[in-house]
């Protein structure tokens, strides 16, 4: 298993919301825009939680320059139309508080852009519960999940949290994957937009909310 965690980082699109209405039909608003051709359901919610970037290069099959300008088109429409699609899972908040109740500081590491992760975590009124809220900031220099958690653990140690054992907690193979690359656990959470098969790598899953603060009580240092 794992040794009991000193800090959480949560993944958001997927984890805490479900984000699915807004980042598909600005998705397929986007590719619209370069006029390529919009994949079926399925196939754009599998866009949820991974870099949309990636999603329209190797998934869609565009060329570097057309996904440039399909992201620069799914932004826009995004933060104009998209964000605020969007519903809490159903149990998180009491999610949240429970794991609070267990003493445990949250921050929230995301592949959604910054200032827009920031505008659904307030939109949603979860930003009393989070310590920190991380996305990706191109401005910045930040562009990968890896570089996500690891400013979210620097936030999260400059509030004087403890970080030495921190865990993620996220529903996509990219989040599972990226963590491990940094050398932290994650567990898979099943209600959000991964199949079991993207647990592969994962030292746990929970298939419900209030499952997480189970298994957290529950595990053995």
């Amino acid at each position: 298993m794992f040794m009991n965690p000193t800090c959480l980082l949560l993944d958001l699109d997927g984890t805490l919301v479900d984000s699915a209405p807004g980042v598909t039909a600005s998705a397929a608003a986007a590719l619209r825009s370069v006029g390529a051709g919009v994949p079926d359901e399925p196939t754009l919610r599998s866009f949820v939680g991974p870099p949309m970037y990636k999603s329209f290069r190797y998934v869609v099959g565009l060329d570097e320059e057309t996904a440039l300008r399909a992201l620069h088109t799914y932004r826009a429409d995004y933060a104009e139309h998209g964000a605020l699609d969007s519903s809490l899972f159903t149990g998180v908040p009491e999610m949240l508080d429970a794991l609070a109740g267990l003493g445990m500081t949250m921050g929230v590491a995301t592949s959604k852009v910054q200032d827009q992760a920031e505008r659904v975590i307030r939109h949603h009124r979860l930003d009393a519960r989070l310590a920190a809220v991380c996305g990706i900031d191109e401005s910045a220099g930040r562009t990968t999940k890896r570089q996500v958690i690891r400013l979210c653990l620097a936030r999260l140690r400059a509030l004087g949290v403890d970080v030495s054992r921190p865990l993620m907690v996220g529903d996509r193979a990219y989040d599972v994957q990226s963590a491990a690359a940094e050398g932290i656990p994650a567990v898979h959470v099943r209600w959000g937009y991964g199949g079991p098969e993207e647990a592969a790598g994962a030292v746990a899953f929970v298939a419900e909310p209030p499952e997480l603060a189970d298994l957290l009580t529950n595990n053995p240092t």
